[in-house]
């Protein structure tokens, strides 16, 4: 050892200071690196939620149901174009364009997929098995295999149901406060439909209990519509029960109202749309809620839920909207109670 040495290992010894080992130097040089990429980490930690909305209806068509999903949204706290970012996609009342919407969402890598019905459900499921799809409506999850069970779905799919058959029974009933004498009523159903059944069903016992004689008409297509509406013209119904919803209600919506009034007969509907494009009235399911309802599964997913676990909902608010331009159209006079209970009136 060098006499130089041998003062520097002195002086360190006399001060308590270490030589620095090169371990040392590797951890400042570590430390600095982590506190300098900080905010770049932060950053990523915020990326913004990327969302699709795919539906078989044109958004003109339910334009207030999206605002529903907007509003259920807003509560959570998330703003469109702010801190989450939502991808419309529409068939525009073209089912088979839906597959190749919900690939495109896929291939966008989107966070979760809303779908606005069954058809976007299928197409959404067939694209993905791995991306969250949450429900804003469904008229049967099990029945149409979405879910393995209501309470523990079991696969990436998740949402709400309006899967309500008593309703059915519900809307005779009101059919038969408005025209009293009522006796023959046409059902317009889609044997295809899950629940169309469960539904005819529920119609049934109460058509039984009041002695009201059913004609049931298929409408598979929209062009059963307007041979539903002269096959019970000709059978001398007195009104008719519409079971028929999706993209055949919604994309032929204001032709099947027109022949309501040309054919002179009272209708029942299931759904707000129909009475607001001037359609005589509907007892059902409040949609809107349900789309408003969804934002929560939105919520609950970015947070760390898996769909599997969150049990499908079913409806919860439901609502009786009367037109009384259409009623005055086809010369029928609604009872004064039944006015009293609806939720809206059409004047």
């Amino acid at each position: 050892m060098t006499v130089g040495s041998e003062q520097k290992a002195v002086s360190s010894e006399k001060t308590g200071e270490k030589p620095m080992t090169k371990s040392i130097l590797f951890w400042l040089l570590a430390t600095v690196l982590l506190t300098t990429a900080s905010p770049a980490v932060a950053q990523q930690a915020k990326k913004v939620p990327r969302i699709g909305f795919l539906s078989a209806s044109s958004p003109s068509v339910i334009s207030a149901r999206l605002e529903a999903f907007r509003q259920g949204l807003r509560e959570l706290g998330y703003v469109e174009g702010k801190n989450i970012v939502i991808e419309w996609r529409s068939a525009e009342g073209k089912a088979d364009r839906l597959p190749a919407l919900a690939a495109e969402l896929v291939r966008l890598k989107v966070d979760i997929i809303i779908t606005g019905g069954p058809p976007a459900t299928r197409a959404a499921k067939e694209a993905t098995v791995t991306i969250p799809i949450v429900m804003t409506q469904d008229t049967d999850p099990v029945g149409n295999g979405f879910v393995a069970s209501l309470a523990r779905p079991g696969g990436n799919i998740t949402g709400l149901a309006t899967l309500r058959p008593e309703i059915r029974g519900k809307q005779l009933e009101l059919l038969k406060e408005v025209i009293p004498k009522l006796s023959r009523v046409a059902v317009f159903g889609t044997s295809t439909a899950p629940g169309n059944a469960q539904s005819l069903k529920e119609i049934e016992l109460v058509a039984k209990a009041f002695g009201v004689q059913l004609q049931y008409l298929d409408v598979l297509g929209p062009k059963d519509i307007e041979t539903a509406f002269r096959a019970a013209s000709k059978e001398r119904a007195e009104a008719v029960l519409m079971m028929v919803a999706g993209t055949v209600a919604g994309a032929h919506r204001t032709e099947i109202t027109d022949l309501a009034v040309k054919s002179r007969l009272p209708v029942i509907y299931p759904g707000r749309p129909s009475v607001e494009a001037g359609g005589l009235m509907t007892y059902g399911v409040n949609l809107n809620d349900l789309d408003r309802r969804a934002a929560t599964y939105v919520d609950k997913i970015l947070k760390g839920a898996k769909p599997a676990d969150l049990p499908v909902e079913q409806p919860k608010k439901f609502e009786l909207i009367i037109n009384l331009k259409a009623a005055k159209q086809i010369g029928l006079t609604i009872p004064p109670n039944v006015l009293a209970r609806a939720d809206k009136v059409i004047k």
